[in-house]
């Protein structure tokens, strides 16, 4: 008898038609599954609810998403006012944050959630990486076919000694880049685990966090199963969720042992 790991995966807001809705990309929940765990959607939380939350939790999926992290949560003013901001979801993702860390909960972060757990944890964020001197435009144009908007555009390398090496095994491979904003200041804590040929940073982690956790810039979601290191970095989430599933709930008893 086994369980499967249930892993949050938290719902951005949107309005269709005069209506509020929860939404989540269909390709995260997908990976998820990929990882051998249990996707679950989770709306908007009240403050007071994110501990008895994460109670129910084996791993928190911080997925992209079309909106920007809102500026205000790193002391700046909005740069592009055009632009889609979602500041219902960083009023609780950023609490949920700090506390899944604290308890070991296992954290995944891509594109939009690398960039909520670097500020949740004190760090700054280029609002428009393309405008400043030295970095490249990460952006993929709208006006491309998904598959192409998708497709690999350029280059990571892997910092030697992190858990990124240790998943892959790799000194660098090719990634897709679909993001305006980046990484400016790294919070305090946080290490590096790959960096972009201009410089951004493309990967980091918390090595003094209790549990696992790693955050990358790129959407190794997107086609994972045709993806060998896209397959290696969920399946090691996967393995991490299942663990801490068994380490704070304990294994079910075996058929046998439960007759």
């Amino acid at each position: 008898m086994s369980r499967s790991p249930v892993v949050f995966v938290p719902a951005c807001n949107r309005w269709l038609g005069d209506h509020a809705f929860h939404v989540a990309g269909r390709k995260y929940v997908d990976a998820v599954r990929l990882a051998g765990a249990l996707p679950l959607v989770v709306p908007r939380l009240e403050p007071n609810e994110i501990d008895e939350a994460l109670d129910l939790a084996h791993g928190v999926l911080l997925t992209g998403s079309p909106s920007n992290v809102h500026p205000s949560t790193f002391g700046e003013a909005v740069h592009d006012p055009s632009l889609p901001l979602d500041p219902e979801r960083d009023a609780w993702t950023l609490p949920l944050i700090t506390r899944a860390l604290a308890r070991g909960v296992p954290i995944f972060g891509i594109c939009r959630g690398t960039q909520e757990v670097n500020v949740a944890l004190g760090g700054t964020l280029h609002q428009a990486v393309q405008e400043v001197r030295g970095l490249a435009d990460h952006r993929a144009s709208e006006t491309l076919p998904v598959d192409v908007q998708y497709a690999p555009t350029h280059a990571v390398e892997v910092v030697g000694g992190g858990v990124l090496e240790a998943i892959v095994g790799l000194p660098g491979f090719e990634v897709n880049s679909l993001h305006g904003q980046g990484v400016k200041t790294l919070a305090s804590g946080l290490r590096v685990e790959a960096v972009a040929p201009d410089g951004l940073v493309e990967a980091f982690s918390m090595p003094g966090a209790a549990g696992f956790n790693l955050c990358v810039q790129w959407h190794p979601e997107w086609q994972a199963a045709d993806n060998p290191v896209s397959m290696r970095l969920f399946q090691a989430f996967g393995a991490a969720v299942r663990q801490y599933r068994d380490r704070v709930r304990g294994p079910l008893p075996s058929a046998a042992t439960s007759n």
